[in-house]
């Protein structure tokens, strides 16, 4: 009897795996086709409506991947979007550039504080004399502008264009969001490091993080996975070299690689640990503007939080005009309860990320055209509710 009853209580062991493993996997089949229903809900009208000829919604929840792709990533040919395709990030690359100037501080390089001339003999008794790293990359160098001019096409006249250049507010006071802010930033940890920016990016952070298919330049290997964006007349279109254009705006990655680089962002890589430590340094937040906190390339929100204060942050409002700024003392260390964010543009494309360490949920939109921000950030927010109302969403890891 004691045989054949343990026999039954293995049996019954077994047989509950089993049926524990089935309802596992219905349950993730169920999480899949209830996501799934909402990202098409949302996706294919978005898309109709900004004739917006592909996109890639990648995202993560609790260490599990969902990838949809939608339409096409040339006209021309009729290549569809998949997985490998590559989108150019626009501004998002902001944050790749954050990651190496943390990085920088972290090996001892440099130290965020430090004036810009420390880095750039040329630009000593100019108004960068009182101008610091942490200054430019955060936009707070005193009203540098969006891009620069169209004059300032190669090293010298960017020289020239910043020893020339006069701010408008002290620095560490105003927030205008520009490029050749950050641009000037990444520059100045290339040279703090000893070697070009472009260099250091592939190497420290891209192969450091394992974005096997993230490129500063794509490589003629991969050009057949290259979407084609397309501009206002709905012309083929990409990003064109630029000065100071990698830290700024131009970095190109897939859908699956975002998933890595937002797994990266909410701890959930194994990473080396100086590069945790940089990326966990991205998160550290700086000053207040309105309802946005100020990082390292990317913009904090308390969570939960509303669609209206995403707008706002990410209003055309925010990134054109100045802004007065609150400053953190001490900074704001990294925080669980909060939605990071970044949005990015180029003529031909258009991207918005969004995470939530705290719920391990993090989203990635790409698509090759550039259309209107506020529809791209509504887009990623109802995604993100519907993440919150999956039957899993609320368990712990």
């Amino acid at each position: 009897m004691n045989i054949r009853s343990n026999s039954l209580q293995k049996l019954g062991i077994i047989a509950g795996c089993i049926f524990y493993g089935i309802g596992v996997h219905a349950a993730e089949d169920n999480d899949r086709d209830q996501l799934e229903r909402a990202v098409n809900e949302t996706i294919r009208p978005l898309m109709k409506e900004n004739d917006v000829p592909g996109m890639a919604i990648a995202i993560t929840v609790k260490g599990k991947h969902y990838i949809f792709n939608y339409g096409l990533a040339s006209k021309e040919n009729g290549q569809k979007v998949t997985n490998d395709t590559i989108f150019e990030l626009g501004s998002i690359s902001k944050t790749f550039a954050a990651t190496l100037g943390t990085y920088a501080q972290i090996s001892g390089k440099l130290s965020l504080s430090d004036k810009a001339t420390k880095y750039m003999p040329e630009l000593v008794g100019t108004s960068f004399d009182k101008v610091s790293l942490l200054d430019l990359g955060t936009y707070a160098a005193g009203g540098l502008p969006l891009q620069f001019p169209d004059s300032v096409t190669d090293q010298d006249k960017m020289v020239a264009y910043y020893r020339n250049w006069h701010p408008s507010f002290a620095p560490g006071t105003y927030r205008q969001y520009s490029n050749p802010s950050i641009g000037l930033f990444g520059y100045l940890t290339g040279q703090a490091m000893g070697q070009p920016f472009d260099a250091l990016m592939q190497e420290k952070i891209l192969n450091g993080l394992g974005l096997t298919h993230t490129y500063v330049r794509v490589p003629p290997s991969e050009m057949g996975n290259y979407a084609y964006g397309y501009s206002k007349q709905d012309k083929p279109i990409r990003v064109n070299p630029g000065v100071l254009d990698t830290p700024a705006y131009g970095i190109k990655t897939t859908a699956s690689d975002m998933l890595a680089f937002l797994e990266a962002n909410m701890g959930d890589a194994k990473l080396d640990g100086t590069l945790q430590q940089a990326v966990d340094a991205t998160h550290v937040g700086y000053y207040r503007v309105d309802n946005m906190t100020q990082a390292l390339g990317w913009e904090i929100y308390a969570y939960p939080t509303t669609l209206a204060r995403l707008l706002a942050g990410n209003s055309s409002d925010m990134a054109l005009e100045p802004h007065k700024v609150t400053r953190l003392e001490p900074p704001q260390q990294p925080r669980k309860d909060v939605l990071l964010n970044k949005t990015g543009s180029t003529n031909g494309f258009g991207a918005y990320v969004a995470f939530i360490p705290a719920r391990q949920v993090g989203i990635a939109l790409l698509a090759n055209r550039n259309f209107p921000i506020p529809a791209r950030v509504s887009a990623v927010y109802k995604i993100l509710t519907a993440v919150e109302n999956l039957p899993g969403s609320n368990e712990a890891k």
